[in-house]
């Protein structure tokens, strides 16, 4: 009953939020064993004398409130305290001790989450995986910082969310310590282990490429163009919001790419230089600016995420049509792709289009050439300046279409009717409006 988000039922808690996780993992690649100290820092948002977190497959072996052991029920996916009766605002330290063989959460839209690979472990948690291997609130509105401390079989590199602020040899393994500093939702938060090599690569905020050692991912692969991406994506949308970006290539094939904050995580099928595969490098590098930094409050908006990096993957594409031959300009992407907006369930529209259907293809596309409707009435000079604002004055929050709706009409000026009436259209009707062409 207090689950935040109806296409993630019972996940989250609105009685509190977490201000920040510190999780300590100790992982044996072999076994698949994780022993965990997590210790989050909690401020209560309504009087209430229980709590419960989010936590699936591990077990709960000793749980302290301010140092103090508190009572607690563990059922398969929540982990219910009882903490004694506290006021809205009050704050207080909660230290877990969790263990277990980490594993895949299910939901709607199949497994997510932790994922034992050839080589390794990888995290991969939208929308429901993040309970897999932390304790959590799992609600995308509750952003948090975290440090992310693992220590592991020295002859594997661990990649986590944020800055590496250090790695020491403890015996036969070594200890790895990130820190995110900029708030993240829980299932933005990943963790990768393998037998990587990284390469460096000059960008204006340092870009990292992460691949099994002797796989090439340079010259003649899709990832040859991942630092001039991030220089690009800065200049239409404002700067990169991270301190670092990695592109991490495990070792197995993946169904599909993921975003995480900071990084992105693909299958080796996706390294051969095709257009589909840099297309998606692009489209995941996208979401640090739209659903990772700038995050929708609830699934029912998640075209502010999926529309935005698809987008973005046509105005790489656009880019790109001026020295590749057959790479299509925005505007042949949008023809290209509006008929196929006609075959949808029936009545379905962008805005609160159900969980079953949150991440169909029409969608991500739909909520692409609505940004292109909008375009088409603001014209070039005035949408990117939206864009950049957008990315800007929303940085690290969650948001709502009504947010964008609302910040696109400040940018409107004498369009404003125009405008309101075309998102309006693309947003909440199942109706299928003109196709968009921007004017030259």
């Amino acid at each position: 009953m207090h689950s935040p988000d109806p296409y993630l039922p019972g996940h989250g808690d609105t009685r509190y939020r977490v201000l920040h996780y510190d999780l300590e993992l100790n992982y044996k690649v072999a076994s698949n064993r994780l022993d965990e100290r997590a210790t989050l820092d909690i401020e209560i948002l309504e009087p209430t004398s229980k709590i419960a977190l989010d936590l699936y497959g591990l077990t709960a072996d000793k749980v302290q409130l301010d140092g103090q052991r508190i009572k607690f029920r563990h059922n398969q996916r929540r982990l219910n305290l009882d903490i004694g009766h506290h006021d809205a605002g009050e704050r207080f330290v909660v230290d877990l001790r969790v263990s277990g063989k980490p594993r895949p959460v299910p939901g709607a839209h199949g497994e997510a989450g932790w994922e034992e690979l050839t080589a390794g472990s990888m995290v991969g948690s939208q929308p429901q995986g993040a309970p897999g291997w932390f304790p959590c609130n799992n609600d995308a509105a509750n952003k948090a910082t975290y440090r992310i401390e693992v220590i592991c079989d020295a002859n594997y590199t661990v990649i986590a969310n944020g800055s590496l602020g250090s790695m020491v040899r403890v015996g036969g393994a070594k200890r790895w310590i990130y820190d995110m500093k900029y708030p993240m939702s829980p299932y933005l938060a990943t963790l990768q282990i393998g037998n990587y090599a990284i390469e460096r690569r000059p960008a204006r905020k340092p870009v990292e490429i992460v691949a099994p050692v002797g796989l090439n991912v340079g010259a003649g692969t899709a990832f040859a163009r991942q630092a001039e991406m991030l220089d690009f994506f800065s200049e239409v949308f404002g700067p990169y919001p991270f301190d670092e970006y990695r592109a991490v290539i495990v070792g197995d094939p993946l169904e599909i790419p993921l975003e995480a904050q900071g990084l992105s995580s693909f299958g080796c099928n996706f390294v051969s230089p095709t257009w589909d595969h840099e297309r998606l490098v692009a489209h995941e590098l996208a979401h640090q600016w739209f659903g990772n930094s700038v995050t929708s409050k609830t699934l029912s908006d998640i075209w502010l995420h999926e529309g935005f990096a698809c987008y973005s993957e046509w105005l790489w594409s656009d880019y790109r049509s001026a020295s590749v031959a057959g790479v299509q300009s925005v505007q042949q992407q949008v023809a290209r792709h509006y008929p196929t907006l006609r075959f949808k369930p029936h009545g379905l529209t962008l805005v609160d289009p159900g969980m079953k259907n949150m991440f169909d293809d029409w969608v991500y596309k739909r909520g692409a050439i609505t940004l292109h409707a909008i375009r088409c009435v603001l014209g070039d000079s005035v949408f990117f300046r939206m864009l950049q604002a957008w990315t800007h004055d929303y940085a690290y929050q969650t948001v709502t279409t009504a947010d964008f709706m609302a910040h696109c009409e400040r940018f409107s000026g004498p369009r404003a009717e125009q405008l309101r009436a075309v998102m309006e259209a693309w947003l909440f009707s199942p109706e299928l409006p003109p196709m968009p062409v921007l004017a030259r």
